[in-house]
C-alpha cells in the first residue's frame, strides 16, 4: 500500500514546488519508489503542438530524476497564471473531484511514496463556478496529512501561525514546517524558527537555503511523515 503526504504553503511563491522536488529527490535517491501529484497547475507554457506542459511536474521530475510520466502528475493544467478556479473560468475544463481522485489513486497504485503538492496557499479555490472545491476539500477527500512550506524571512510568523491554526480548525493534520530561502546565522530568521515552533507546537523539519540541491533532512524521518 502506498504512503502519502501533502505539501501546502503559507502562500504563493514560497517554494512549495522547489521543496517538493527536493523531497521526491531525497526519497528516490534513498531507494524509495517515489512519485509526485498535483490536482491543478496554472501558469504553464505550451509545446509546439499547442499542448500544455505541466511545469511544476516537469521541474520536480528534472530535479528528482524520477521516471514517472508527466501525463500522470496532474489532471488539470492551465496556461493563465491565476488561481485554478479563475483559470478554468477563462479556459474551460473546470476541476472535478472525481477526476482528481482517480488520478491520485492511479499514482498510488504504481508508486510507494506519493508526494502531493497544493496550489497556492491552503485557502486557494481550485473550482468555484461548477462546484465549490478548495484545497482543504481535496486534502480531506484523500485523507492526507500535510507539511507546511514557508519563507524563512520577514512576516513568516504571522503566516505560519495563521495557516496552522486554520488547518487545525478544519481538522487537517500538520506534521511540521520546512522553511525555504533560509540564511543560516541571520538573527531574524533564526528567531522566526524558534517563534514558529513555540507558537504552533510544530517541529521545524528542515531549513532550505537558496540553491540547495539536497534536502537537509534525515531520510528515515522524511519517510516516517508519509501515511498509508
Amino acid at each position: 500500500m502506498s504512503k502519502k503526504l501533502f505539501i501546502t504553503g503559507t502562500g504563493t511563491d514560497v517554494g512549495k514546488t522547489y521543496v517538493s522536488g527536493l523531497i521526491v529527490k531525497k526519497l528516490k535517491e534513498g531507494g524509495k519508489n517515489a512519485a509526485y501529484y498535483k490536482a491543478a497547475m496554472s501558469g504553464n507554457e505550451r509545446r509546439e503542438d499547442g499542448s500544455l506542459i505541466p511545469g511544476d511536474g516537469l521541474f520536480v521530475k528534472n530535479m528528482s530524476g524520477i521516471s514517472q510520466p508527466l501525463a500522470d502528475m496532474c489532471p488539470y493544467v492551465y496556461e493563465t497564471a491565476v488561481s485554478p478556479h479563475l483559470a478554468s473560468r477563462l479556459e474551460g475544463n473546470p476541476v472535478r473531484m472525481d477526476v482528481v481522485k482517480e488520478g491520485f489513486h492511479k499514482v498510488c497504485q504504481e508508486y510507494e511514496y506519493v508526494t502531493m503538492e497544493g496550489s497556492g496557499g491552503i485557502l486557494c479555490p481550485i473550482c468555484f463556478d461548477e462546484a465549490k472545491i478548495q484545497l482543504e476539500d481535496v486534502i480531506k477527500e484523500l485523507g492526507l496529512a500535510s507539511i507546511l512550506v514557508a519563507d524563512a524571512g520577514l512576516g513568516t510568523i504571522n503566516s505560519v501561525v495563521l495557516t496552522t491554526e486554520y488547518m487545525r480548525t478544519k481538522g487537517l493534520p500538520v506534521k511540521g514546517i520546512i522553511f525555504n530561502h533560509f540564511h543560516k546565522g541571520d538573527v531574524m530568521e533564526e528567531d522566526n524558527l524558534r517563534m514558529c515552533e513555540y507558537m504552533t507546537g510544530l517541529p521545524v523539519l528542515a531549513c532550505v537555503p537558496d540553491g540547495c540541491r539536497e534536502l537537509p533532512m534525515d531520510l528515515e524521518l522524511l519517510a516516517s511523515l508519509y501515511e498509508g
